[in-house]
C-alpha cells in the first residue's frame, strides 16, 4: 500500500469583499488508496481514487469606485425634493400631536409613571420592528414588489454603496418612513386620547421614522458626527457604528436592528431570523438572499479619491 500526493492549483470562485488584500487559503482533500501487486514477471499498479490535495490560493477582488463611477453628491437621487420635505413635516406633526395628547392627558390625570414606561416600551419595540423590517427587505422581494419595492431597491444599492447614506439629504432619507407614519399615526391621533397609549405611539413611531437617520449616523465617522450623537451611540441609546458595520460584512445576515441595536445580540444568538427563513422556505418555497453567494449588487465598493482629487 502506498499513497500518492498530487498538487493542483485552481483559481478561486468565491465572492468576498477585501479591503486589505489578504490571501485566502483553502484546501480540498480527496481520499485515495493505491494498491501495488508484485510478481516475478509483472509489476502492476491499480490506482483507486487518487489522493489529491488542491490548495486554492485566491486573492479576493478589491472593488473600488472613483469619481467616474460612483453616485455623486449632486446626484438627484440623494437630494431632497419639496415632496420629501412635505411628508417629513406632516410626519413630524402627527408625532407632535400624539406626544401632546400624552402630555396633556398626563397633566390632567396627574399620571406620569405609566406614560413614561409606555414610551420606553415603544422605544424597545421600535428597535425590534426596525430589525424585522430590515431583514425582510434585505432578503425578499425586488423593485417590483408593491408598496415597498422602491425601498427594497434602495437597500440593495445601500449594500453596494453604504457610504452614500451619509450624503443623502435629511428629508430624502426619511420621507418614505414619514409617509408611513403619517398614515398610521394620524388616525390614532383622531380616535385615541389615552395618555399611556399615545406615549407608546409617539415614541415607537418616532423612533421608526427617524431610524434611517440613526442608520446614517451609524455609517458616519466619529470626527464628523455631533458629540451628542457620538455619546448616544457609545452609551447604547443609538445603534453604534461598530455594531452596524458587522451587518455590512459577509454573510450579511446579522445585526439588522438600526434604532438602538439592543435586540441584535438576542436575535442573532437565538437564530431568530434563520428560523423564520426556514419556516418561509418550507411553507412557501421562497429562499432568502442571505442563503446565496452575494450577488454583485451586494458586494461593497470601496470609495477612493481619484488622482485629480489627490493632486
Amino acid at each position: 500500500m502506498s499513497s500518492l500526493t498530487q498538487h493542483k492549483y485552481l483559481p478561486s470562485f468565491h465572492h468576498q469583499v477585501c479591503t486589505k488584500g489578504k490571501f485566502v487559503h483553502r484546501i480540498r482533500v480527496y481520499c485515495s488508496t493505491n494498491t501495488t501487486t508484485t510478481s516475478t514477471a509483472v509489476k502492476s499498479k491499480t490506482n483507486v481514487n487518487q489522493l489529491i490535495i488542491e490548495p486554492k490560493l485566491a486573492k479576493p477582488p478589491i472593488k473600488v469606485v472613483t469619481d467616474a463611477n460612483h453616485p455623486r453628491d449632486s446626484d438627484t437621487s440623494l437630494q431632497s425634493t419639496w415632496s420629501h420635505r412635505a411628508w417629513v413635516a406632516v410626519g413630524c406633526t402627527t408625532l407632535l400631536i400624539s406626544l401632546g395628547e400624552s402630555i396633556k392627558g398626563s397633566v390632567d390625570t396627574n399620571m406620569w409613571v405609566e406614560p413614561i414606561l409606555a414610551g420606553w416600551v415603544g422605544y424597545i419595540l421600535a428597535d425590534l420592528g426596525s430589525g424585522v423590517y430590515h431583514w425582510s427587505i434585505d432578503n425578499y422581494g425586488d423593485e417590483s414588489t408593491p408598496l415597498v419595492g422602491a425601498q427594497i431597491e434602495a437597500f440593495q444599492g445601500h449594500h453596494k454603496w453604504p457610504w452614500t447614506i451619509t450624503r443623502r439629504q435629511f428629508a430624502n432619507n426619511l420621507h418614505a418612513l414619514a409617509r408611513m407614519v403619517t398614515f398610521v399615526v394620524l388616525p390614532i391621533d383622531l380616535v385615541f386620547h389615552d395618555p399611556i397609549f399615545q406615549s407608546f405611539v409617539a415614541v415607537c413611531a418616532g423612533c421608526i421614522m427617524f431610524s434611517q437617520q440613526f442608520h446614517a449616523w451609524a455609517h458616519g465617522t466619529k470626527s464628523r458626527l455631533p458629540p451628542l450623537v457620538v455619546a448616544l451611540q457609545e452609551s447604547g441609546v443609538l445603534v453604534s457604528r461598530s455594531q452596524h458595520s458587522a451587518h455590512h460584512r459577509p454573510p450579511y445576515n446579522n445585526n439588522y436592528c438600526i434604532v438602538s441595536g439592543v435586540w441584535n445580540e438576542v436575535l442573532d444568538k437565538s437564530k431568530f431570523f434563520e428560523a423564520m427563513e426556514m419556516i418561509l422556505y418550507f411553507k412557501l418555497g421562497v429562499r432568502p438572499r442571505s442563503w446565496s453567494e452575494p450577488a454583485s449588487e451586494w458586494i461593497e465598493e470601496i470609495e477612493i479619491a481619484s488622482q485629480s482629487q489627490v493632486q
